[in-house]
């Protein structure tokens, strides 16, 4: 029988030892069991098809273990799935200025949901994040005023702070189309994805990727994101961003 010399044997046992480390760091996300929980709200269930979540989490790139900061959850749609997604391991800070009952609801019968409330531009993790995550509400950052410009401003230096060197900033927002910028933030509720780009880029991140998952051609970014018929089927940018290091 012909054995290794040891150099060989020893290159062998590294890289056996690395493959085992790295599946048991990131066990795979069974989004299925996740999404199928009888504990979600059947209103929640309703908006799946049109949300994409598990496509969505997944492209975020979110796995087991992990630390998310999510800003402005509303009744926690996404709080449920993040939650079930990090698992026992990991943690969700759902920050909200004024954390709605079905939130409150969902942290108290969750042990890794924990809501946390700080002033406007903020993001009071207790502990450096993996994830800074906000969907739908960029667009409303835009229209809170501070003393040293605007809250969409203040929330990107409190990502980049707030997050582990090659954390993960993802934004996920109703398109305005090109060249509308901030103005429509207010009325539709919409804002340009190439502004967003552009103001988290001069904040310190890179652009890591972005998806045409919840991309809508039909939708001629001239209607109130709120309306009957365009409600779901907005045309959205989905970006994800990296925090230089590591």
């Amino acid at each position: 029988m012909k054995t290794l010399p040891t150099a060989a044997l020893a290159g062998l046992l590294l890289l056996t030892a690395s493959a085992c480390a790295t599946t048991a760091r990131a066990p795979s996300v069974d989004y299925s069991a996740i999404l199928a929980d009888p504990s979600r709200p059947d209103a929640d269930r309703v908006r799946d098809a049109d949300r994409k979540p598990a496509e969505i989490v997944a492209f975020a790139g979110v796995k087991a273990g992990d630390k998310v900061a999510e800003l402005a959850p509303g009744g926690g749609y996404f709080t449920r799935i993040l939650s079930g997604a990090v698992g026992p391991d990991g943690r969700i800070y759902a920050v909200a200025s004024k954390p709605s009952a079905a939130l409150q609801a969902l942290a108290a019968e969750r042990p890794n949901v924990v809501v946390t409330a700080g002033a406007p531009g903020t993001i009071p993790a207790p502990e450096p994040v993996d994830v800074v995550w906000t969907t739908l509400n960029y667009h409303d950052f835009k229209n809170v005023r501070l003393d040293n410009g605007d809250g969409a401003a203040a929330i990107n230096a409190a990502a980049f702070k707030a997050l582990k060197p090659g954390g993960t900033y993802f934004i996920v927002d109703h398109e305005a189309g090109a060249g509308v910028g901030a103005s429509a933030t207010s009325t539709l509720h919409r804002i340009e994805g190439a502004l967003v780009r552009r103001e988290v880029e001069a904040a310190g991140f890179r652009l890591d990727a972005q998806s045409d998952l919840l991309r809508h051609p039909a939708d001629d970014h001239s209607t109130k994101v709120q309306e009957t018929g365009i409600r779901g089927k907005t045309d959205q940018f989905v970006l994800r961003f990296r925090k230089p290091g590591r």
